[in-house]
């Protein structure tokens, strides 16, 4: 999912691009195209019992892995956007993210 601004980031109703791809153990690679210049925010989660959503346990704690740019962390809940905050300009850019 990609953000483009701090008011509502990591919420669902904030998202400016939404894509999935497989899982695959290399890794995986998704364009995000037609994006104006500016800055965003990246989060990405296995969704590893295909049900479509980030799940979680008791506390909001992450049942399957995720990740975000910048590999930002947050402390008891997600990173702040400028923590993970992804420059677009009219060159491509690429960016990696470890999930955690």
């Amino acid at each position: 999912m990609v953000y483009g601004s701090p008011e509502n980031f990591p919420k669902r109703k904030g998202r400016v691009f939404y894509g999935n791809v497989p899982a695959k153990a290399a890794g995986v690679a998704i364009s995000v195209k037609g994006l104006k210049r500016g800055t965003y925010a990246i989060e990405v989660f296995h969704d590893e019992n295909r049900n479509g959503e980030f799940d979680q346990g008791l506390l909001g704690i992450p049942l399957e892995d995720y990740g975000f740019s910048n590999n930002a962390s947050g402390f008891l809940g997600p990173p702040s956007f400028k923590g993970a905050v992804v420059i677009f300009n009219k060159n491509p850019v690429r960016t990696v993210i470890r999930l955690n």
